[in-house]
């Protein structure tokens, strides 16, 4: 039996609110393709989509992306998406009782304010055991890498997933400016970490897991999670 888009609860996209790569000075924040592409297909389907940052408020955008990108243009020039995306929820005043799901979009950002978020902790475990998805692009699985289950145990122990692959962050020149590798991070987490070539459309789905590895996997997670919801 499927359901409909109007039986379900909202969907957060969570985004970072860290704007410097590390000690480089250079800017970073959430990457916009990580959040219109799954958008788009959520969307479509009629599914609601609330954002969070970590701080809350106007969310750093990681460099305005190619405006011939149809999805993107489009996004940038709804002003409804401009007042959301720069009107974020603060993650910790969020109840994650309200969600059918949570998406962590990429962005070099991630990689300094996800991974020891409390709120990000809180969220990742009260969804989960609730029988919610948890679903992460690129590097927003920067925010899987220390959760843990309602059990204690890690959320990605013995999982199938996709996240930035190490090869691909040499090819960005970033290995010596992130404070940890992802890819490396996952799997000494006990993940079963699935790359594809770089910049390959990579999607995983492990039962209410679904990851994918870089900005081109973005709009299939979208349908994957549209899909998974909607089952």
């Amino acid at each position: 039996m499927t359901k409909q888009a109007s039986e379900l609860n909202p969907i957060l996209f969570v985004v970072t609110s860290h704007a410097v790569k590390g000690a480089t000075g250079i800017p970073t924040g959430y990457n916009l393709a990580e959040v219109t592409h799954p958008l788009e297909k959520l969307q479509e389907a009629g599914i609601r989509v609330e954002f969070a940052s970590i701080l809350g408020g106007d969310a750093p955008l990681d460099g305005l992306e190619d405006m011939n990108d149809p999805v993107i243009a489009h996004y940038w020039a709804s002003a409804d998406f401009r007042h959301a995306i720069s009107h974020t929820l603060r993650l910790a005043d969020v109840d994650p009782a309200r969600y059918s799901a949570i998406f962590f979009a990429g962005g070099h950002g991630t990689m300094w304010d996800f991974p020891d978020n409390p709120a990000v902790h809180k969220a990742i475990r009260e969804i989960d055991a609730a029988g919610g998805i948890v679903s992460a692009v690129c590097h927003g699985p920067a925010a899987l890498v220390n959760a843990r289950r309602a059990d204690g145990g890690l959320l990605v122990a013995g999982k199938r997933l996709a996240a930035f692959t190490n090869g691909e962050e040499d090819e960005v020149q970033s290995t010596q400016v992130v404070p940890f590798l992802l890819e490396s991070t996952l799997i000494e987490r006990g993940a079963v970490h699935q790359s594809a070539p770089n910049w390959a459309d990579n999607v995983v789905v492990d039962g209410r897991l679904i990851t994918g590895q870089n900005p081109q996997s973005a709009a299939s997670l979208g349908v994957a999670l549209r899909d998974a919801l909607l089952a």
